[in-house]
């Protein structure tokens, strides 16, 4: 078989594994191959012949296959299978779970430790007792577990423990734009999570293991002893990926925010300076020697930073080039970055939905293609200069369609950010490998040369904070459509290897950013949406009107950073025009404070009784009260309070009127009721779920009810049916969306009528 058949397969073979995400994706790409037999060598007579593109289609169809197989499900004695099924009453399952610790620790940011565990014994602990009943249960499967901070102190991988907490199910992302718990720890292959409460040790004679988390602990240690946290930290992610190391989420996020999160992942950098250092080392000695040294040190520098895809891609290029030195041959770069992907997607082809891989692949596939034109432009500078510029210019296309299409963020400064960073960035990644060389042999010498690297390490750290400081540092354009992802990587792929676009490269960046802006701007200018957000506690509503947003309540800082801030940056939101607080006892804990670090807002309406406390949240913005009995606009739509406590509002929303109740204690029902029976008519009720007279409903005659919680009332359930109530939970369908053609539209789709509703 030659050269360009082995290509044509090669990807043929990764075609079928992007063809998973449809479900007539593999028959597509046998129909393909099949089509290409009969037309192709018709066309390019000097080509691979007709089996070679049969083949296409049958390597497709089994690489699709092969996915399908790999994909991890639970055994039947998987710990997943012993939860039990939630019956909306808030009863938790108390378990004690023994098994080994699968993964090395890391800080969440609700501030727990993280780890995965390998369980092996299962035992429920008794009602009222904290003690385990007599029955256990032998179980396999990986546990997500998170337990406080104090009992993860001392734990390492490999270590036998049991773990006392309460077993749960992941739940699916119940809001769009919200992270997919469930999803996540399925690609990673669990099923169920344990939120901890105290570790305990079954064998407490056990030995510490050995394995390379104690080297890698040896190298964290040593650059964090004079250093400090978060510059040793940093210096340590550097070298071995922020995977292997637990960086704080604050610093992480910074990072992340002005685009170098690449320089916090392990990758090509690190191997190429570990193959320069063996190369200038052993060049005296034999090519085999240089050839063995240099597969143990990638072999070794691979299992440090824990085995992660961007790194393993990096090595097997390494490898490849080591082999390419020994046989005095050439390397081919987009062969052996091609090389690469099929032979670790032969390892694992699920990595072929994981974002660092593709982000990992798109970059170098960026560097070998366009950075050698690009250089050309900046060719008056010295090439050290020169190359500073070029590498950030020349891997944002590359990445930057896949970035659209999963978070639908731009950061402006992130190419101006990389060239002022690079210099750091290389000393701190030279310094650290040599500081973590020496602190595998001797510690102190190691956290010597770790010190000598604080001030280039702050300097980056004040960079990364000025830059993620500036106003508009992160846009949101909101996340792009496959097929848009699909055009832009069809004309970077004309400008590549047409020769009559390369010389018009403009011209298809011109299409390319009309493919964005377009679709975004009309969106903006014609859509009217409501969406009822699913939180805990406080209910939360987005109006969306042709451009400008209403936020009303933000929930907890929780939910405002897992569930109201991801909705807003998916849907492209750079600014709210109307932030209304309807609750007069606001929390502590209350969201405001981190959506107004975010996004700017223009106006702010306040229940009266909390402008007070959020003052003391540290909210700058000068805050208007919310009359009690009077409609205020906001935007095409209108706001009233009823009343202030607990909170009752109405909503005119195009010709729609809503009606948001407060949760009302149980002393307050003969004034609940008296106000109730005051309300005109609406088309649109939204309540926590507790009990609703029955007279009061039959007067109200909502078409809709909407419910913030697990559980409805079931006289109230049964009345609203019996007066032709469409019945919503927030727990059941998710994120309910409402448009003025009428429909309603639920994000999750419910599976049993009465799922919810508490007898």
């Amino acid at each position: 078989m030659n050269s360009a058949a082995g290509v044509i397969l090669s990807l043929s073979y990764i075609l079928g594994l992007l063809s998973t995400a449809v479900w007539w994706g593999k028959y597509a790409v046998l129909a393909l191959g099949i089509g290409a037999a009969f037309v192709v060598p018709q066309f390019w007579r000097t080509g691979p012949k007709a089996k070679v593109w049969l083949a296409v289609g049958i390597v497709g169809l089994l690489a699709a296959l092969y996915f399908q197989a790999r994909v991890p499900q639970p055994l039947a004695n998987d710990i997943s299978k012993f939860v039990h099924a939630q019956n909306g009453k808030g009863q938790e399952q108390v378990v004690t779970v023994q098994g080994k610790i699968a993964s090395t620790l890391r800080l969440t940011q609700s501030q727990r430790s993280q780890f995965w565990l390998e369980a092996s014994k299962l035992n429920e602990v008794k009602n009222g007792e904290n003690k385990p009943a007599d029955v256990s249960q032998g179980v396999t499967g990986k546990l997500y577990v998170t337990v406080p901070l104090l009992q993860a102190t001392g734990l390492y991988p490999g270590e036998a423990i049991a773990i006392t907490g309460v077993l749960y199910k992941p739940k699916k992302a119940t809001n769009p734009g919200a992270f997919d718990f469930q999803a996540y720890l399925a690609r990673e292959g669990g099923f169920a999570g344990l939120s901890g409460r105290q570790v305990s040790f079954p064998n407490e004679q056990e030995e510490r293991g050995w394995g390379f988390w104690t080297v890698r602990q040896r190298i964290i240690h040593s650059q964090v002893r004079w250093l400090g946290s978060p510059e040793g930290q940093l210096v340590s992610s550097m070298v071995m990926g922020s995977q292997a190391v637990d960086l704080p989420y604050d610093v992480r996020n910074q990072f992340i925010q002005v685009g170098l999160a690449h320089a916090l992942a392990a990758s090509g950098f690190q191997i190429s300076l570990i193959l320069g250092f063996v190369i200038a080392a052993f060049g005296r000695f034999s090519v085999r020697t240089q050839l063995g040294v240099g597969l143990a040190a990638i072999l070794i520098f691979v299992c440090l930073t824990g085995v992660q895809p961007s790194v393993l891609r990096a090595g097997v290029m390494g490898v490849g080039a080591l082999i390419a030195l020994a046989m005095q041959r050439k390397v081919k770069p987009l062969g052996s970055l091609l090389l690469a992907a099929t032979v670790l997607l032969l390892f694992n082809p699920l990595w072929i939905w994981n974002l660092g891989f593709q982000l990992s692949f798109l970059a170098t596939l960026g560097l070998l293609v366009t950075l050698p034109a690009i250089i050309k432009w900046f060719d008056w500078l010295p090439p050290a200069i020169a190359s500073l510029f070029a590498l950030p210019i020349a891997v944002l296309p590359w990445v930057l369609p896949l970035q659209l299409f999963v978070f639908g963020v731009v950061s402006p400064y992130s190419i101006l950010a990389n060239i002022i960073s690079t210099p750091f960035l290389s000393v701190i990644s030279i310094g650290g490998i040599l500081s973590a060389l020496a602190g595998l042999i001797w510690p102190l010498a190691g956290s010597t040369l770790a010190w000598l690297l604080y001030y280039p390490t702050h300097w980056l750290i004040l960079l990364v904070q000025f830059f993620s400081s500036l106003p508009g540092n992160s846009i949101a354009v909101g996340t792009i459509s496959i097929f848009q992802v699909l055009a832009l990587y069809g004309l970077i792929g004309l400008a590549w290897l047409n020769k009559w676009w390369c010389r018009r490269w403009w011209f298809a960046a011109i299409i390319a950013t009309t493919l964005v802006v377009i679709p975004v701007w009309q969106t903006k200018a014609t859509l009217f949406r409501v969406t009822v957000l699913s939180t805990p506690g406080e209910p939360v509503l987005v109006i969306q009107d042709k451009g400008e947003v209403t936020l009303v309540n933000s929930g907890d800082d929780s939910t405002a950073n897992f569930t109201v801030l991801p909705f807003l940056q998916q849907q492209g939101v750079n600014q709210i025009d109307w932030a209304v607080v309807t609750d007069s006892q606001l929390s502590p804990r209350s969201g405001w404070a981190k959506i107004l670090e975010r996004l700017p807002v223009s106006t702010f309406y306040v229940n009266a009784a909390s402008i007070d406390k959020l003052r003391t949240l540290g909210v700058k913005i000068p805050p208007q009260a919310l009359p009690v009995g009077q409609s205020v606009p906001i935007g095409t739509s209108a706001i009233k309070l009823i009343n202030s406590q607990p909170p009752v509002v109405q909503l005119q929303i195009s010709d729609q009127s809503w009606l948001v109740l407060g949760n009302f204690k149980p002393e307050e029902n003969e004034r609940k009721l008296a106000l109730l029976k005051q309300l005109p008519p609406v088309q649109v009720l939204w309540w926590s779920g507790e009990s609703l007279q029955t007279d009061v409903l039959q007067k109200m005659q909502p078409k809709v009810a909407i419910a913030s919680s697990a559980t409805i009332d079931p006289e109230t359930a049964q009345t609203l049916r019996k007066i032709n109530t469409k019945l919503y939970t927030t727990e059941r369908d998710g994120a309910i969306q409402w448009t003025p053609s009428g429909a309603f539209e639920t994000t999750l789709e419910a599976t049993e009528n009465d799922v919810g509703i508490s007898y």
